[in-house]
């Protein structure tokens, strides 16, 4: 499985993965134009079998209480809305899911508006059907490979109306 859009290997094998300060530097351009456009940029929906969608995923601080937002990527499965717990394709795993799986009940603000959800890790027969379903949507890259070069496996997040 993979992407046809995938970055070349480079010699070692191992996928390009942008440095740490351009993801970051990536993540504030989004959380910028969600604030200047008022929340209508970059949220999208994604296209079935095309290009995943955009969401915002406002959570519970585990050790703060305070909310927190993030802007993931998406695609839509019966209803529900399926990311993947991952850090910029880095080994921790990144805060927000630490603080979805402390407070599952979350809310996601699509371009239909807000959306109560409780979040969780798909197991198993799902996981797997799940993650076949995501790395089928352009913008993911070859997410075996990346996923592969990780110290554990990548959580498939399903974030379901609540």
């Amino acid at each position: 499985m993979g992407s046809k859009h995938a970055t070349p290997a480079p010699e070692n094998g191992r996928p390009f993965v942008p440095p740490r300060w351009f993801v970051r530097s990536a993540w504030a351009f989004q959380r910028a134009g969600y604030r200047l456009t008022r929340g209508r940029w970059p949220l999208r929906r994604p296209v079935p079998d095309g290009k995943f969608g955009m969401l915002r995923l406002r959570v519970v601080g585990r050790r703060s209480g305070q909310e927190r937002a993030v802007i993931l990527g998406y695609v839509e499965d019966d209803g529900r809305y399926v990311t993947l717990a991952m850090n910029g394709w880095g080994d921790p795993p990144p805060a927000w899911w630490l603080n979805l799986r402390a407070h599952p009940d979350a809310v996601v603000d699509t371009v239909d508006g807000p959306r109560p959800v409780r979040g969780a890790a798909a197991q198993g027969e799902e996981r797997e059907r799940l993650w076949d379903l995501v790395g089928r949507h352009q913008g993911w890259g070859e997410i075996d490979r990346f996923a592969a070069h990780r110290a554990g496996e990548t959580p498939v997040v399903v974030l379901a109306p609540r």
